[in-house]
Order: C-alpha cells, then structure tokens, then sequence
C-alpha cells in the first residue's frame, strides 16, 4: 500500500492545502484514501473527513503509547489504498525543542512511513536546497523521499529550484504550486462544520485537485510512498469480553465537534452505544441516557442561539441534576457557566450549572499538552489515576472558587484546575482516552452505579 507522512517546513507553509488537495486528486482517480492528523487538532481532520468520506484519525506520540499510534494508523489503513499523514507545525517540531517527541518526524518513524517535505521556495533559488538538506541531516533516521514547493513564482522558478534540490540532496522535487494558484483555505473555525455539510466546500476542493493535478507528478508520489503493512499484536480498540451495556448521550453540532474518534471507539468498544444530539438545535438529551458528553468546540460564536434554546438548556440541566455522569471539555464547560461573553461584548445566559462566566479575548489563553490526575470524588480519574490530554482557548473564566476536578501540568504551569461536583466534571482540558482507557471504565461503571 502507500503511506506517508505530509510534512512541512513549518507552521503555514500549505500542509493542509496540499493534503486535502492530494486526498481529492487521488480519489478522482478512484483511489480510497485515509486522513490522519499528528497532533492533537480537531479542525484539520474535519477537512480529511470531508474529502475522503471517512473518519480521520488523530495520531499523538505523546498523548499515546507507541503501539496505540501504530495500532490506530494499521486499522483505520487496512482497507484504504493510500493513507495520507498530515503533519503539525514544522516536521521537526513537538512537545520538547530536544527531542522529536510529539513531532511528524517521530509519527513517520514509528509508524515506518516515508515523508513529502512542503517547503516555500517563494524568493529563494539555490537557498532552498539548504533548508531541505538541514531536514535531512539533523536526524539520521529522517526519510524524507521526496520534496513539494510551494508559492513559486513561475515554472521557471520550479525548474531552478528542483535543479538545486535534486543536485545537492538527491531527492526527487516531484511538483510545486505557484502563488495564486488556489484561493485561500475557508475558515478554520466558525461556519467550517456546517459548510462541510452542506457540502459548501466540495467546488474548492475540486479546484485543489485541479491545482495539484496539473503541476504535481502524481504517479512519482505514489512510486517512492509504498510503506509495508504496520504489524500490530495488541488493540486497545478490541470489543472486550465484559462489555457493559450503556447509553452515552453525545452531544454534536456546529457548536460542539471536538470529539478524538479513539474516544468513541474506546466508549463503543467497552460496551457504550452512542446517542447523539443537538444543544444547537434545541434537542433534548436521549430519554435512554445514562451518561452525558459535551465535547469542545465554539459556543461562543452560536451563543445566541444557544442561549435562547431553552428546551435543551433544560434538559441537560435536569440530566446533570438528577446525577447522570458527564464530561463536559473545553466549550462543553463553558456552555455550562452561566454565560458567555463574545469578542464583541454581548453577554448570553447559558445554563447555569457551574457559577462562573466566560469571557471571550483576542489573546491566546491557553495552548499545549497536559498531565493529568484526578482528585478524589473524580468519577472519570481518581487521585491515583494519570491521562494525558489538550488545551486550546481563547476564554477566560470568572468565578469564583470551585472544587477543582483534576490536577494539570503543563510545561509552563502545574496547578489544579476544572470544576467538580457530584458527578459532573467540566474543565478546559481536552482528553484523550487512548492515554489510559481506565477512564472509559471508570465511566461507564459510574453510569451503571447510578443505574443501579
């Protein structure tokens, strides 16, 4: 099969341009193709999704044992004839500047995948060879196979700067975009998912393949990606023997998406059957619910919406009140103060669960990987229980003191964080499952207790 890893220079050098624009040139062929993401971003993914009809994947060497990495992209790949690996930031770039802990550099050597390094040749000739040649020496086991520019400036340009990268790395330069050849990439955040569904964005990834198609040697891509097939011994995705038979309420929409697809498998695979519904939509939590699931997303940018949807409002307030376990993350825990404040100063009502409010900034609140352990009364993690997980915001909350939910390390913080009470657990921190499956457990079991 092919297999590779996507990566880039940098931070905005066009990986996810050329990722998703690769993914429709191959499927136009009528190639099946499989999205993953390195790293923990839920946006990118949603555009994988969107092209290749499948779920997209997020692969973290950090967040997750080496296995689960390799395990995750052997089962999602087995019946896909070409799995694309999106990278984060620069190839190199990861939880520490070092080591290639987190990196793409690290994701393609665990999972045995060969790279196409983007670079942006704009302004630059025989300079370009030395930026892929110092990818290339400073990690020995770096298998770059070949290399895209981006942003040149004619066909001219291309064939400059291809002489130069070929003579000096010798590796093959097998395409280029030049500027202005497609338009810029839609919204990353507010309106994405529901263009998506609409299918709003299908004519500019029509226009990404066009683009790709005419100036990347698509059949020299797939010669020098053939990957071997990822040996997997162990799944910590299996269905398991004890499963229990729980409902988990879900809820999905343009206002909540950010779910890890390992979450809901790890939920399903220990008995859980999902049920989803709509807060945006005014829908009221599945009658069978025994566990409720508010995921991250942008609430901020629906609040008004939200805000006047009381029937919702209602039924997860009476849900959490009558003690159903529930995680709420990220937006699923603003959702639950008392109100919200958008960039433009307008204040909506939301539940009223949590005592608090969130304010909305223009300044980056938050950013980067957590250590997780729980506190006592943690239904999810206990004081002797370790995840690891995510955060990502832009808001503030104003409140005041509430017994914190779990303890959070960071690489520049260690502190007690997230709100607690009975058997609700609400915080900013995003986590992964796949850290430590325990979790699962430990809710589904609470679930059942409560059934009980």
């Amino acid at each position: 099969m092919n297999r590779f890893v996507l990566a880039g220079t940098g931070s905005g050098v066009g990986k996810t341009t050329f990722t998703i624009g690769i993914m429709r040139a191959l499927m136009k062929r009528g190639l099946s193709v499989q999205g993953f993401k390195c790293g923990p971003d839920y946006i990118d993914p949603t555009y994988h999704t969107a092209v290749t009809k499948r779920p997209s994947r997020n692969i973290d060497s950090f967040m997750m044992e080496y296995d689960v990495v390799r395990d995750i992209v052997a089962r999602a790949s087995k019946d896909a004839d070409v799995s694309i690996i999106e990278g984060v930031m620069g190839f190199y770039d990861g939880k520490s500047p070092l080591s290639n802990e987190g990196s793409a550099a690290q994701i393609s050597e665990l999972t045995n995948s060969p790279v196409i390094l983007i670079v942006n040749g704009a302004s630059m000739a025989r300079s370009v060879a030395a930026i892929v040649k110092g990818f290339q020496m400073l990690d020995e086991n770096a298998n770059i196979v070949g290399v895209i520019a981006n942003q040149l400036g004619s066909k001219n340009h291309f064939e400059i700067v291809k002489t130069a990268i070929e003579a000096e790395c010798e590796v093959p330069v097998i395409g280029y975009l030049p500027k202005g050849a497609v338009p810029t990439l839609p919204s990353r955040h507010l309106g994405l998912v529901p263009a998506i569904e609409r299918g709003d964005l299908d004519d500019y990834f029509d226009e990404l393949a066009n683009a790709i198609e005419e100036t990347v040697d698509l059949d020299q891509l797939l010669e020098i990606t053939e990957a071997p097939e990822i040996k997997v011994d162990f799944s910590i995705f299996e269905k398991k023997p004890d499963r229990k038979s729980v409902h988990i309420a879900v809820a999905k929409d343009a206002a909540f998406n950010f779910y890890y697809e390992e979450n809901l498998e790890l939920l399903r695979g220990y008995g859980a059957e999902i049920h989803f519904f709509s807060p945006l939509y005014n829908e009221k939590v599945p009658p069978q619910a025994q566990g409720l699931y508010i995921g991250g997303g942008f609430p901020e940018e629906f609040a008004e919406q939200l805000g006047e949807n009381t029937v919702s409002k209602n039924s997860i307030r009476s849900a959490i009140e009558k003690g159903l376990p529930t995680l709420a993350e990220c937006g699923g825990f603003m959702y639950l103060t008392q109100s919200i404040t958008n960039r433009a100063g307008e204040t909506y009502e939301m539940l009223g669960v949590i005592e608090g409010h969130i304010k909305m900034q223009e300044k980056l609140a938050a950013l980067g990987y957590r250590e997780i352990t729980g506190v006592t009364g943690n239904f999810l993690i206990n004081e002797n229980e370790h995840a690891k997980g995510h955060e990502f915001h832009y808001s503030t909350y104003e409140g005041n003191h509430q017994t914190p939910a779990y303890f959070s390390k960071g690489r520049f913080r260690a502190q007690h964080e997230g709100y607690l009470r009975n058997n609700l657990v609400a915080g900013y921190t995003h986590f992964h499952f796949a850290s430590n499956p325990k979790l699962v457990q430990n809710w589904l079991e609470k679930c059942l207790e409560e059934k009980r």
